[in-house]
């Protein structure tokens, strides 16, 4: 009789030590499930680090119909350029080959390339075509004429799209250029559209124009 009395306190005491480890395995158990069930689920994890990185990289990209022309690698690619000073980079930008031309006419390389924190309106290839063939090549042979236009083109600051909705800069030409619009639809002195905007270079901020733009 009192074997089998101290046998059973054994067993008691032994139960009653083991229940705290045993529930408290199992606790444990459901924390690791609940924490791989978290990790596994995309909408547990949490995204503010990723969200705002990528809504920076979207805002800051080139916009327009003319960037799809844009080269994927290389100099003349958005990457190459932005390693460029804006006139070197221009250079490598088939389309701009006329504008590239007016301004080594003109001796302004030098003068756009060590400028900082410029912004330049640049005309394509397409938009000296719209001047007629006599009167572009009276510009071009007319270097006073032709640097007057080209410092039009160019303002003293780096130029973000939000400030493009409703705005007014004077030029380097000393004249003043209004720009206005939203979203990636933008126009320069109600005349001449942006094609492919917000191109970085080194040294300036570039927004691709389908129009010259004329000095008062």
């Amino acid at each position: 009789m009192n074997s089998q009395r101290i046998r059973r306190g054994v067993i008691a005491v032994t139960a009653a030590a083991l229940l705290p480890l045993s529930l408290a395995a199992c606790s444990d158990a459901d924390g690791e499930t609940k924490a791989a069930a978290s990790s596994a689920d995309p909408a547990a994890a949490p995204t503010s680090a990723a969200t705002p990185a990528e809504g920076a990289t979207a805002m800051d990209a080139p916009f327009g119909p003319a960037c799809a022309g844009v080269p994927k690698e290389g100099a003349g690619s958005f990457e190459g350029m932005a390693m460029d000073p804006v006139a070197t980079a221009a250079s490598n930008n088939p389309a701009l080959s006329t504008l590239v031309t007016a301004v080594e006419k003109a001796g302004l390389v030098d003068t756009l390339n060590n400028a900082e924190n410029i912004t330049v309106f640049a005309p394509t290839n397409d938009a000296f075509a719209k001047i007629p063939k006599a009167d572009l090549d009276k510009v071009l042979a007319d270097k006073a004429t032709l640097t007057k236009i080209l410092t039009y083109h160019v303002v003293g600051q780096r130029l973000t799209p939000a400030q493009l909705e409703n705005g007014s800069f004077e030029t380097l030409q000393k004249g003043m250029i209004t720009t206005k619009g939203s979203g990636e639809d933008y126009t320069v002195n109600d005349s001449s559209k942006v094609v492919c905007g917000n191109v970085k270079t080194a040294n300036a901020n570039v927004y691709v124009i389908d129009t010259v733009l004329m000095p008062k």
